[in-house]
């Protein structure tokens, strides 16, 4: 691999035709210094395939860096939340698959990137009681990929931050499940004098909100009944979903977001459409036409933002969402050393005048580009651009059903699926995404575990 040029990075057309190459600049000995900022669904998937299962690739030192221990998936948060899927089943320990695939890991927050010395500042690593793990850090690097994902967007709408739960990792769903087991056993006790319902209101009508919807009504059924016998499971829990927007799923074709409004109308879950919050406060959330909805528990799950410290970091440039924004190949526009990824990233969806969705598929896909374009680019080569290729979108509602469509969506040839078949086709997207860090011999064997645990289990979480 030849030392990179230091040329500023140039825009490249959709054809992949550039005047000037902008590739990665590397240390004079050793393997390229590849620090990879953030252990999601992009993230981890690359630093796994890009160090080689057990350090057999001598080119590369891959370092991840993410400021908690263990990895999640994110889309089973809302199963996490509602007690279907057990979090200590599902996480697996940074340090393990480093060890397994042959990277380093370095554990705690990105605070800020010196692109002048090529190192990333590392804060401090702590626990869950506050003592910290590890010292600040700061990390060399030759090339830069910024994968921290997004947060929850409370649009600045007082009382939401205080008073609403999010679901922003493992840590947020356990919390609230934890809530909703707690509110259950002490109604069912008598403990709070005069209650006679729990009212559970989710923001946002996307697939989170409405997912967490129908998989807290299967799951507070199966709850109530171990043992909670001075409840009704249809009556006590009073479901709603309050959506801004004038219909559920945006992202998804009409027909389909009716028939998902169905289904939860079947569920028992009110929908309310049209509905902009203005305000929450402790046991009520107020809307823009005026309207005072009574909530015991509010759950915000209404938009997706980048994390506010990524605002300018190290001079990049960054838009009002504070994504990083970059060029078609994934590099930042003012440093083509460094790349930016997933939900933190404003990439351009090549064909369209839209950037590419916040979904776990096009943070895979952005991490297999990579795969490639790292290499090419320290190697001087010219880029072609990333195309995000949308594989359509699907909706789990609850035990054995799900509904959306495949193939295509951008392109107008969604196929729609539902039921049994959907739902199959949902928990493969989960497979590939575990095959992708164990290999499939070892998902296999887990997936038999993960049957036999749910013969000798609770069919939910009941703590």
């Amino acid at each position: 691999m030849q030392r990179a040029s230091n040329q500023p990075a140039e825009r490249v057309t959709d054809s992949g035709v550039s005047s000037g190459i902008a590739t990665a600049k590397r240390s004079e000995t050793g393997p390229l210094r590849v620090v990879i900022c953030g252990g999601g669904s992009g993230g981890l998937v690359l630093a796994t395939a890009l160090a080689d299962k057990n350090g057999r690739n001598p080119n590369y030192a891959v370092t991840l860096v993410d400021p908690t221990a263990t990895h999640v998936w994110k889309p089973l948060l809302h199963e996490f939340a509602s007690g279907s899927a057990d979090a200590s089943f599902h996480e697996v320990a940074f340090i393990a698959l480093a060890r397994w695939h042959g990277f380093h890991f370095a554990q705690g927050p990105l605070e800020a990137i010196d692109r002048e010395k090529r190192e990333v500042l590392i804060g401090a690593a702590h626990d869950e009681t506050g003592a910290e793990l590890a010292p600040p850090r700061r990390l060399p690097y030759d090339v830069l990929v910024i994968a921290v994902g997004g947060v929850t967007n409370d649009f600045n709408i007082p009382g939401v931050r205080e008073n609403a739960y999010f679901l922003d990792g493992a840590v947020d769903a356990e919390r609230l499940h934890r809530r909703i087991v707690q509110a259950c056993m002490r109604a069912n006790h008598g403990l709070d004098a005069g209650v006679q319902h729990l009212d559970i209101a989710i923001v946002g009508g996307g697939a989170t909100g409405v997912e967490l919807a129908a998989e807290l009504r299967a799951t507070t059924r199966e709850l109530l009944a171990y043992g909670l016998d001075n409840l009704d499971p249809e009556k006590f829990i009073r479901l709603k979903v309050i959506n801004a927007d004038p219909r559920l799923l945006l992202q998804l074709p009409e027909r389909i977001a009716s028939s998902v409004e169905e289904i939860l109308h079947k569920l028992n879950v009110d929908v309310l459409n049209g509905q902009m919050v203005t305000e929450v406060t402790p046991g009520r959330i107020m809307t823009k036409s005026g309207e005072s909805i009574a909530s015991d528990i509010t759950i915000w799950a209404a938009g997706v933002k980048a994390p506010g410290f990524l605002a300018n970091i190290g001079g990049l440039e960054t838009n009002r969402a504070n994504q990083i924004v970059v060029t078609p190949t994934l590099q930042t526009t003012r440093d083509p050393n460094i790349f930016a990824i997933g939900d933190c990233a404003a990439a351009p969806w090549l064909g369209t005048d839209k950037l590419v969705p916040p979904r776990a598929q096009a943070a895979y896909q952005q991490a297999r580009y990579l795969l490639k374009a790292i290499p090419r680019s320290a190697a001087g080569e010219l880029l072609k651009p990333f195309s995000y290729n949308d594989l359509g979108s699907l909706v789990s509602l609850g035990g054995q059903s799900a509904v959306g469509t495949l193939m295509g969506l951008a392109r107008g040839a969604g196929i729609r699926i539902e039921g049994f078949l959907a739902q199959m086709i949902y928990r493969w997207l989960y497979k590939r995404h575990q095959a992708a860090l164990y290999g499939w011999w070892a998902v296999s064997l887990d997936s038999i575990g993960g049957w036999m645990r749910r013969v000798t289990r609770p069919q939910v979480k009941v703590h």
